[in-house]
Formats: structure tokens, sequence, C-alpha cells
């Protein structure tokens, strides 16, 4: 496409670009890659128990050639003249957004291609995910604005405010650039609410679904998983067992310190990164003692807890079973470690992601149910070796959703 035609379809896809609040580096992503990441600020909390009219800012379906609007923050009102076909998301919260709603073959790129918990997709039958075409836009240099001409998107799943965390290179005026020149931006990070650059409005993972649904103008897809998700969620408050007969779980990251002895340790805080431990009325053990959103401990300050389970959350996205195994045997040889009652009773268990959608969202609450409760829900012998009649997610009808059958 030429730089001409360029700008005259942007005129017909233009939406207004609005973000607001100031926007720091670093401190991120701790336990997810490893940096730090510690904010404190209090976290609010809404419901996540999805309906069809949950999300204020839905807008009914136009005509086919009808404009329409979606309003999400932090960029506000987005203007689509047409329902996008190409799309690129940040990672994997849109970016299974987008597949739940069967538009996976209009995928153009993502900002991380890298830690998806791929095996999850694997056992959807009649769904083949695989982004081995898809260019990875985060490069040593940072992210690349050209790419995202190359790209040449519909619509651009992400927050630019994290987005610009990730890159702090990026400017307001790269945002415009690319919203004039090539398409919508429209995403709220919704991982977690203790990050102090985000002062605008959170949603719950649903809610932030929701919307996405009406950019693609997917109704009905929308609620058919919703009714899913609904349905899991009935099953397991009937069967989760009285509150102190729950075990008490603490959440580490797998990518710790486990040679030098050094934890990152999670209190299970409010937002769509630990909405499956709260679906599940999960104890946590370090809530009570963990100021802030993590804290770096190291044996001795594990075992003074002593939780029932331990829990490494990303060991689904960023590390293989048999890397996982590798480090559990490290804490098993520790003289220290091995007097943990996760070590000695074999509680020690692979993790979610904190950036999932409602795909990824339905198979880590499956997983955990059965890690935390395994009398109430069956026990967790691995995702490839649930037997059909244990499964709570019904694989076959999340299949048929993201490929369009509704007639069940």
């Amino acid at each position: 496409m030429s730089d001409n035609d360029r700008t005259a379809d942007a005129r017909t896809r233009r939406a207004y670009l609005k973000y607001g609040g100031a926007v720091i580096s670093g401190g991120l992503l701790a336990g997810c890659t490893g940096g730090a990441d510690s904010q404190s600020t209090p976290a609010t909390t809404d419901s996540d128990t999805p309906t069809a009219t949950d999300t204020p800012d839905a807008t009914p379906t136009p005509t086919e050639s009808e404009p329409y609007t979606v309003t999400m923050e932090p960029m506000g009102e987005v203007t689509f003249e047409s329902v996008p076909e190409r799309w690129m998301a940040y990672f994997s919260t849109y970016g299974d957004m987008a597949i739940a709603l069967g538009q996976l073959d209009g995928l153009t790129g993502l900002i991380y291609t890298e830690n998806w918990p791929l095996a999850f997709f694997d056992a959807i039958p009649d769904v083949d995910v695989s982004f081995d075409d898809i260019p990875q836009l985060m490069g040593e240099g940072g992210i690349d604005k050209e790419a995202f001409y190359e790209m040449d998107s519909d619509v651009h799943l992400f927050d630019p405010n994290f987005v610009q965390v990730l890159d702090d290179t990026w400017t307001d005026a790269d945002f415009t650039e690319i919203e004039t020149n090539i398409g919508p931006i429209i995403g709220n990070s919704i991982r977690r609410r203790t990050d102090d650059w985000h002062d605008y409005r959170y949603y719950s993972l649903y809610e932030a679904f929701e919307l996405i649904a009406d950019v693609f103008q997917e109704r009905e897809r929308y609620e058919a998983v919703v009714d899913l998700h609904n349905s899991l969620l009935s099953e397991i408050d009937a069967g989760l067992p009285p509150e102190d007969d729950r075990p008490t779980v603490g959440l580490l990251s797998v990518n710790s310190d486990f040679e030098g002895g050094s934890f990152y340790a999670y209190p299970v805080h409010d937002g769509n990164g630990h909405k499956q431990y709260r679906d599940l009325g999960m104890r946590g053990a370090f809530d009570d003692v963990i100021d802030g959103s993590y804290a770096e401990w190291d044996y001795e300050q594990l075992l003074d807890v002593d939780p029932d389970i331990l829990l490494f959350q990303y060991g689904f996205s960023h590390v293989s079973a048999a890397e996982f195994e590798d480090r559990m045997a490290a804490m098993r040889e520790d003289p220290i470690g091995q007097q943990l009652s996760a070590v000695q009773n074999d509680r020690l268990y692979r993790g979610g992601t904190s950036y999932q959608g409602p795909i990824i969202n339905l198979f880590q609450t499956e997983i955990a149910a059965k890690q935390f409760y395994p009398e109430a829900f069956g026990e967790w012998r691995g995702l490839g070796d649930i037997p059909a009649d244990e499964q709570l997610v019904d694989r076959q009808r999340l299949a048929d959703i993201i490929n369009g059958v509704f007639d069940q």
C-alpha cells in the first residue's frame, strides 16, 4: 500500500485518541521476567460474573453499512467504519479474546508471541493456534513502529500506556500516528489493580471481553463463552468445601532463583491476573504478611508461613514440564526447602499466567480447582491426562463457539 493510499484509507478508519495519566517505565514484571515489580496502590473490587448487560459502554449492533463506536478507557470513544478483519494485540489477554471470538485468521502480529500457554489451546479440538508465521514486535531494540505499517491492521488491541511502560521511547505522537495512518487502538491493561501509572478505569475480564466482542461485532460468540464460563463457576461454587477446610496456597513465581533460594512471593490481588484464584475461594497464604504487590523471600521466610500448597505462577507459560521439575528438584534438595509441608506432601504445582483472556482463564480455573480441591473436582493428573468425564471445561463446546457453531 502506498503512503497516499494509507492516508486516504485512514480517513475512513480514524478513531479519537484519548488516554491520560503519567506513565512510568521499569519495575513492571517481577516474577514474570525476573524484573522488579513493587507497587502498592490499594486495589478496588467489582464483580467478574458476566452477564449480557454487564458493560455500560457496550454498543448496539449497527447495520453492515453503518459506522459504530466502542467506548473503553483510556482511549475513550473509538469509531469503526467497518468491522475489523486484520488485528494485532499486545499478548495473551486481548489476543486470547480475539481468538475466542473466532478471529484467529485475521491475526497480523503480536508484541509478544512468546510465553503463551499454548498447551491450553492444543487441548481444544478442531482449533489450531500457532504463531510460527506471526511476527513478534518486541525485540532487543524495543518495539519497532515500522512493523505496524507492515502489518496494516484494522485494529490494534492494547493499552497504549502499558506499551509505553514496556518501551519508554514511544510517545503520544507515535500512537496518534498509528491510529491516524493505520487503524484504531483500543484496550485497557487489566492484569492487576496495583499499578500506580494506571489512573483510569479498570475492567474485569468479561467487561473487557464484551467490549472487544463489540469491536468485532461478535455478540453471539461472546454470550456463548459467557454461558460456558458461568456454568463452570456454578459447578465450582456447588463443589467448594467450607472455607476452613480449604488448604492454604502460597503463590510464588516460577522465575524465582531456586538455586540461590530467593523467591518472588505474591498475595492474591484483585484484578484479572488472579481471577481464577478469587473464583475458587483460594486461601492465599501470603495475603496477610506481604505489604504491596510482592515480596522477595528466602527459604526461611517460606517456612515461617509454611503453606499447604505452593503454586508457581507462570508455570504453564514460561517453562516446560521438564524445566518445572528441575526447579522443584532444587527445592526438594535444599535442606530448608525440604522441610516445607508442600514439599513433603508433594503439593508443588504449576500455576497459570496472569495475562489471561477467556480461554486461558477457563483452563486455569479448571486446573487450579483440581490442584486445590481434588476430593471435590477430581485429581490433577496433567492437562492431557484428564478423563473426559472429569473435565470441568467442555472442550468440544468451546471449539464449537470459536468455530461459530451454536446449534446445540
